[in-house]
């Protein structure tokens, strides 16, 4: 598997990948569509954030996306395509953003999670720093951390 940075023409497979993966979880249509603006990817997000997929062969089977504002990053997606999950590209991924973030000097890492990925965000190092509101209203979602050292090292 490799990573490499997203292009423009890979929006509709990241897209496609992000609706997939949350459709995994058991999700109704209304709530994917209630979310619909939060799990497409448009060129102009390409464009604005880094953003990397794995790639096995010609085929795109997760990404993640960053945004970042002085030392501190927000993981903006991190999606494998269901028939990938289990095989570790997820953790790979989360390995990389991590020296993507330690790259652009950030320190630190928060991670708006859904309530299904909090256990694969501990197992990376993460920590839960409390709750924040989703949709529809009353429904929240794990806020998660991850202090990055400035060699690389991760550490909650």
């Amino acid at each position: 598997m490799d990573i490499r940075a997203a292009l423009p023409t890979d929006v509709p497979h990241l897209t496609a990948i992000a609706h997939a993966a949350k459709r995994h979880w058991g999700y109704s249509d209304e709530l994917i569509a209630l979310w619909d603006a939060d799990i497409t990817v448009t060129p102009q997000f390409i464009d604005d954030h880094p953003v990397f997929c794995a790639v096995q062969g010609d085929e795109i089977v997760g990404f993640y996306a960053l945004s970042c504002q002085a030392n501190t990053c927000e993981l903006e997606h991190l999606w494998v395509d269901p028939h990938h999950m289990g095989a570790g590209i997820g953790a790979r991924l989360f390995e990389h953003a991590v020296y993507t973030v330690q790259s652009l000097d950030g320190l630190v890492l928060n991670i708006l999670s859904d309530a299904h990925a909090e256990g694969f965000y501990r197992r990376m190092g993460s920590s839960r720093v409390g709750d924040a509101p989703s949709k529809p209203e009353g429904r929240t979602l794990p806020r998660m951390t991850l202090v990055i050292e400035p060699s690389g090292a991760a550490w909650a």
